[in-house]
This record gives structure tokens, sequence and C-alpha cells, in this order.
């Protein structure tokens, strides 16, 4: 079972990368969606959000266990924390653009989501910050990305009601 752990806590291997393998995870994350959603037509809301939810539950797992694999309280090996993130805001896309509420092309906020997301996961302002410094965890790694894309989703949603 730690073996499927650490796949899934390290995205099947993309967390060994030796450069960025959060951004790469992001992006990897954020094309996989698109191609799901735009191309495939797997444009379920319910499943997506039941599927996150039990990816979101099952990685404080995943992490919990895979974290021995590793030397420090933070790998960065472990980049479950940003499919969830990222995931989020692409999330909502999906439900804005079911409603009609896009006024961009959807590509746009596509780009603007992985944008924003590693903007708020890289700078950590207030409360990614919180759970990054006093979580030293499983919880912490794992919370500070959900901040980062509630961030993410506040100004995904904000730009579809200016634009």
């Amino acid at each position: 079972m730690k073996k499927i752990n650490v796949l899934i806590s390290t995205f099947f291997g993309y967390g060994y990368l030796t450069k960025i393998p959060g951004t790469v995870t992001s992006l990897v994350t954020t094309v996989f969606i698109y191609i799901a959603y735009e191309y495939l037509g797997y444009t379920d809301l319910k499943f997506s959000i039941i599927f996150f939810t039990l990816l979101f539950f099952y990685s404080f797992y995943a992490v919990k266990d895979a974290e021995s694999e590793f030397k420090n309280k933070d790998p960065r090996q472990i980049v479950i924390d940003e499919v969830l993130g990222q995931a989020m805001p692409l999330i909502l896309v999906l439900h804005l653009s079911q409603n009609s509420q896009l006024n961009l092309p959807i590509e746009v906020y596509y780009v603007l989501s992985f944008i924003f997301f590693r903007f708020f996961d890289i700078l950590k302002p207030f409360p990614v910050s919180y759970f990054d410094k006093n979580f030293k965890n499983y919880f912490g790694i794992i919370m500070d990305d959900i901040m980062a894309g509630l961030y993410s989703m506040l100004l995904i949603y904000l730009i579809s009601l200016k634009f």
C-alpha cells in the first residue's frame, strides 16, 4: 500500500523531477483537465466534485503514509497537493462555462487559473503561509495548496463577473 501512496503522492512520478516539480505538476494538471473537459467531453460537474473530494480526503492518508519515504517534513517530491489546488479553479471554470458565465475565451481562464495558483502557492499570502509554517506534516502540505486554490478560485470568479 505504501508504494501506491507514494505513487499517488508524487503524482505518478512527477514529484521526482529535479526542476520545478510543483509547477510542472500544476501545468500537467491544467492540460489534463483542459483535454478532459474541452476535447473528451468529461463535463459532469457532480462527478468532478465527487472525484476531487475523494482525492482530497484520500490524499491526507497517502501523503501521511508517503512522508516517511522522504528526508524532510515538506518533501518537494510530494505534489498531489498541487494537483488538488490546481484542480479547484478549473472545476470552477467548468461550472462557470456550463452556466454561460465566461465572457473571455475559455483558454484564457485555464491560463489564468494556472498563473494565479502558482502565484499564490509560491508567494504564500495568509492563510496559505499559516498552513505552510504551522503544520509541518501531511495536513500543512495539503492545506496550503488548498488555500492557494481558494484564492485562485476567487480571482477567476471575480474576472468572470468583471468581463
